[in-house]
């Protein structure tokens, strides 16, 4: 069974940064994209990044130039590195596996809470 664990949020002043973890276990990960969303209250789960398995990326517009994608594959972990955080970056972000046959993520972990404020 595949079990992603979210962890690294907290609260950050704007402009600020952190560093999102997301600890995957139940499988080899070497050749799967996996991504990061995030929800906001009262809104709906939006696409922030993923790393394809080949090693390309891809970025929300709401976030390129201000957020990396990247994993460690020995120490099975993605990771998530948020600069120049703004209010509106605010949410519960996390990360998830994209099924190679239907393309669409699963796996949520519960998530963590980023918090910037002004």
């Amino acid at each position: 069974q595949v079990q992603l664990v979210e962890s690294g949020g907290g609260l950050v002043q704007a402009g600020g940064s952190l560093r999102l973890s997301c600890a995957a276990s139940g499988g080899p990960f070497s050749f799967a994209t996996m991504g990061w969303f995030r929800q906001a209250p009262g809104k709906e789960r939006e696409f922030v990044a993923e790393r394809i398995w080949s090693g390309a990326t891809n970025y929300a517009d709401s976030v390129k130039g201000r957020f990396t994608i990247s994993r460690d594959n020995a120490k099975n972990t993605l990771y998530l590195q948020m600069n120049s955080l703004k209010p509106e970056d605010t949410a519960i972000y996390y990360c998830g596996l994209k099924q190679r046959s239907s393309g669409t993520y699963y796996g949520w972990g519960q998530g963590t809470q980023v918090t910037v404020s002004s």
